[in-house]
């Protein structure tokens, strides 16, 4: 029973709980760009539309992330050179994930002719597969934010 605490409170803290947060943020800001210009582009260039929507998403999660889930409180230029690419590399890792996965559930799949029900709501097959990618890309940009990008190591660094 002291294992499963510990391991309990390992993955429920402050930070997780806010990267949960601003990840489900981060989410519908990327939902939402996405839903605009696929609007704009009348539903063609989804994979545009989609890096569109990513880099919306990855500023925004960079400067929360940052700031809130891993208290990187420094804007030295030292810092900022290690994080940004770090955080790019990482990010431009799971866009690859998430361009592949939009092209697997629209072209092999087609979600964009359907409409599935989802608790009160209808989402279009798009929306949906970008839910479902999305849990994926959350999962990945956590394990990588954490243990690369703002890892301890780096914040003993900011203290120097």
């Amino acid at each position: 029973m002291a294992k499963i605490k510990t391991i309990f409170k390992k993955l429920v803290n402050k930070e997780t709980i806010t990267y949960i947060i601003f990840g489900v943020l981060t989410t519908l800001v990327n939902l939402l760009v996405f839903k605009g210009f696929d609007v704009l582009f009348k539903g063609r260039y989804y994979l545009l539309t989609n890096t569109i929507a990513w880099m919306a998403a990855v500023a925004f999660a960079y400067i929360t992330n940052k700031l809130f889930v891993f208290e990187s409180k420094s804007w030295s230029f030292d810092i900022i050179k290690k994080e940004i690419p770090s955080f790019l590399g990482a990010r431009i890792a799971s866009y690859f994930v998430e361009q592949a996965g939009l092209w697997f559930f629209i072209e092999l799949l087609h979600f964009d002719e359907k409409v599935f029900d989802f608790i009160i709501v209808k989402l279009s097959g798009k929306i949906t597969a970008k839910l479902i990618i999305g849990v994926v890309v959350v999962i990945i940009n956590y394990v990588l934010s954490k243990f690369i990008i703002f890892s301890k190591k780096n914040k003993t660094e900011e203290k120097d």
